[in-house]
């Protein structure tokens, strides 16, 4: 098998392309459930020095926890997933406006154009492979707008809802793990479509949005809060529809959570053609944090 990589401009640095090939050669899902396992581990020692070892890596704030002892967690998947003060994420209450659903950087940032979506310079992919080949639903969102918001090990993880919605379909797409960091975005074509991820429809005031939670190394599993934990079952699509069954009914408030990652990963969403007008200064890069203004929709 090759290496997955694009040739964009200047040949990619060696090491770059060893960090690509090494996770093309690691046994991704068995390692991640390696990962899930020790997570949920609350034996004291080997949590503790999971927490530590990361704490000092990452540097992460615990200020804003609520519990704000790392070492006080029951396993090191309860402190990865902890909750915020909800002071230190206040919401834009305004009616209009779209917040971001998470703590973490802008990938990209944009229109959807001609169905593809951009991940990085030179790598376009498909916003029908990206819905699992559901094209159908592509077409919802043909020309429509996307934001592509990468959570690294150091920010909050848990995800909440951008605007109001009501649960359309749940759509688990099995898939790679391959890392989602900057290198791996800007090497491996169609990644997001290409690794393990969640799609989650809403019906909106803004139209109909995706959220779509995407796979990464060492993400065992993610949470959803209508579905509990889902991990990799099968190499087969599994789809839920919710909105033909009343007494499943699902509503979700902006702001109000909605799903957790277990470590660290990315989520994208999407929006119809002329329903939401994003904020300029969401653009590559660019860190935000859960409940800040990201987008506003656009009124009939």
């Amino acid at each position: 098998m090759g290496l997955p990589v694009v040739q964009t401009g200047d040949k990619a640095p060696l090491g770059k392309r060893l960090f690509i090939l090494l996770q093309q050669l690691i046994p991704q899902h068995f390692l991640s459930s390696l990962m899930y396992a020790l997570a949920r581990s609350e034996i004291g020692f080997i949590k503790n020095s999971v927490i530590r070892i990361v704490n000092w890596m990452f540097d992460i704030n615990m200020q804003d926890a609520v519990v704000k002892d790392p070492l006080a967690y029951p396993s090191f998947n309860a402190f990865f997933t902890r909750a915020l003060e909800p002071a230190s994420r206040p919401l834009d209450s305004n009616s209009t406006t779209i917040i971001s659903p998470v703590d973490g950087a802008v990938s990209q940032a944009g229109h959807i154009e001609s169905g593809l979506l951009f991940q990085a310079k030179g790598i376009h992919y498909s916003i029908t492979a990206l819905l699992g080949g559901d094209a159908e639903t592509a077409k919802r969102f043909s020309d429509g707008d996307f934001a592509t918001i990468y959570l690294s090990p150091r920010d909050y993880h848990r995800i909440h809802m951008p605007v109001d919605g009501k649960l359309s379909s749940m759509t688990h797409v099995p898939g790679e793990l391959f890392s989602v960091n900057e290198t791996t975005t800007s090497l491996i074509p169609g990644l997001f479509a290409r690794n393990e991820r969640i799609i989650n429809l809403f019906e909106t005031p803004a139209g109909p949005m995706a959220l779509i939670m995407v796979g990464a190394i060492f993400v065992g599993s993610m949470d959803i809060v209508w579905a509990g934990t889902v991990t990799p079952s099968s190499k087969r699509i599994s789809h839920q529809e919710y909105l033909d069954q009343p007494h499943a009914e699902i509503s979700l408030e902006k702001g109000e959570e909605m799903g957790r990652f277990n470590m660290g990963s990315t989520v994208i969403l999407l929006f119809g053609k002329n329903q939401v007008n994003l904020d300029g200064m969401i653009a590559a890069g660019r860190e935000v944090k859960m409940g800040e203004r990201i987008g506003t929709r656009i009124q009939a």
